[in-house]
């Protein structure tokens, strides 16, 4: 693939990061695809609630590959699926945090350039290649479907998105308003942990 093709995946999932709260009407555990969000759809329409992927892995611990593609800061500070076979980030932060984003009001996010690589190399370590089944879980869904699309981009077709994703989306009113409160992994009482696995962990190569 060009690089300018690349170029322009990877800033299509930075502007999926930037589109929060638009979802937060997705109802926890609802299936019916047709309805999902634009902003949590891919190209493959391949996608599970958190219950659905968390089933598919404990029934297939050795043939279903699980990632967690958000932020290194993100598995560390908020925590993760103890069960993820690895974290591999879409997008990640500078190294010393040192650009403000005025837009999104958060630190900048960068493309990973290694997240295709990265996520090679796991599946290699597994015994899986590109014909595997894989799901990508991030905080509400918007990233893993672009991080989807990049797969299918790569030469795989069976990659599936957390469509409500490991935080779940904001509530927008109520007592919790502005909170991640409304579905995701967490709000499912799925097991997840603070614990880090460094053998799981992504480091820069």
């Amino acid at each position: 693939m060009k690089k300018p093709v690349i170029a322009h995946l990877l800033a299509a999932g930075l502007l999926a990061v930037s589109t929060l709260g638009l979802a937060a009407d997705w109802a926890p555990g609802s299936t019916d695809w047709d309805k999902l969000p634009e902003v949590k759809r891919s190209k493959l329409a391949l996608y599970l609630t958190p219950q659905q992927a968390y089933d598919m892995k404990k029934k297939d611990p050795k043939g279903v590959a699980f990632f967690d593609i958000r932020t290194r800061a993100e598995a560390m500070y908020v925590g993760w699926p103890g069960d993820a076979d690895a974290l591999v980030p879409y997008v990640e932060h500078p190294e010393l945090m040192s650009d403000w984003d005025d837009k999104r009001a958060m630190y900048k996010l960068e493309p990973n350039q290694d997240f295709v690589p990265e996520l090679e190399r796991r599946l290699k370590d597994m015994g899986l290649g590109k014909d595997a089944t894989i799901i990508l879980i991030c905080r509400s869904g918007d990233r893993s479907s672009k991080a989807q699309d990049r797969l299918q981009a790569a030469g795989y077709s069976k990659v599936y998105g957390v469509a409500e994703g490991f935080e779940g989306d904001m509530a927008k009113d109520g007592p919790k308003a502005g909170q991640r409160a409304v579905n995701g992994w967490k709000n499912a009482n799925l097991p997840w942990t603070y614990k880090l696995d460094k053998t799981k962990m992504y480091f820069q190569r």
